[in-house]
């Protein structure tokens, strides 16, 4: 069994063919889909989809970064009303994005750091977004430490791994690591297997061969094939370190069908 620990599954892209998405994920193997959140005017088909396929997906509660605005109070406000209606699993993703604009970047540590909180408050996981802005996500860690989360789509130096690791952080790695030259080599040869979780950020980043197409769960494989290249370890043992990983940091052992 393997866990996708990230795909955004809801996304418009997967209307026409999501009962053959959800299906060629169990064909490979997946039978688990966390579902991160985006923001309010997402959460609704977020929460559609998990309703259509309850055995399989989980979703979480956030607010991406890129989705901050100077009325984040507002979509803070949505959060904590959705978490009295509905189950989640974690607190994702949120954090920091300086590579498409950095105007409510002031704003955006101010969301990590409530929702950090937040995680805190319920025992909850933390799916942290680090897009160009790594050194901004270690600081407000270092002032707010919390170490039940995963810095997804790693993209750091094997110095950064080693760092998140240290902090109790796991590393969420995708097809990224697949790619020619993109550095993820040997971030991941530097840490082995012990610290990380897989993840497809479908309907992004989808691995070699598929590097363009629109990625999906079933490509998981991919990414485990890959990681079992770098780390010499076989890729049975690779799929039982990563889902033992995934099932530890969202509390899944809960579920019996994940079991």
């Amino acid at each position: 069994m393997l866990i996708d620990t990230h795909a955004h599954l809801y996304d418009p892209v997967f209307r026409e063919d999501e009962e053959e998405v959800v299906g060629r994920a169990a064909e490979a193997g997946v039978r688990c889909i966390v579902l991160p959140d985006i923001d309010a005017e997402n959460r609704e088909r977020m929460l559609e989809l998990t309703a259509r396929y309850p055995e399989v997906m989980r979703p979480l509660v956030g607010l991406h970064p890129t989705s901050v605005r100077a009325e984040y109070k507002k979509e803070l406000a949505a959060i904590e009303k959705a978490l009295a209606q509905h189950t989640f699993y974690g607190i994702g993703e949120c954090g920091i994005d300086l590579y498409w604009d950095k105007t409510f970047y002031r704003e955006q540590v101010k969301v990590f750091e409530h929702l950090l909180g937040l995680a805190r408050e319920l025992d909850f996981p933390v799916v942290v977004h680090s897009r160009n802005s790594l050194d901004e996500i270690f600081e407000v860690l270092r002032k707010y430490p919390y170490t039940q989360g995963v810095l997804h789509c790693f993209s750091g130096t094997p110095a950064e791994a080693e760092r998140a690791c240290r902090m109790g952080l796991y590393l969420g790695i995708g097809g990224v690591v697949t790619f020619k030259n993109s550095g993820m080599a040997e971030a991941v040869k530097a840490v082995g297997p012990e610290r990380l979780v897989l993840e497809t950020d479908a309907p992004y980043l989808a691995p070699v061969p598929h590097r363009g197409q629109r990625n999906e769960s079933a490509r998981l494989p991919l990414i485990l094939r890959k990681i079992s290249e770098l780390t010499g370890c076989d890729e049975k043992k690779i799929g039982e370190i990563t889902t033992r990983n995934a099932l530890d940091l969202f509390n899944l052992h809960r579920n019996p069908i994940l079991s």
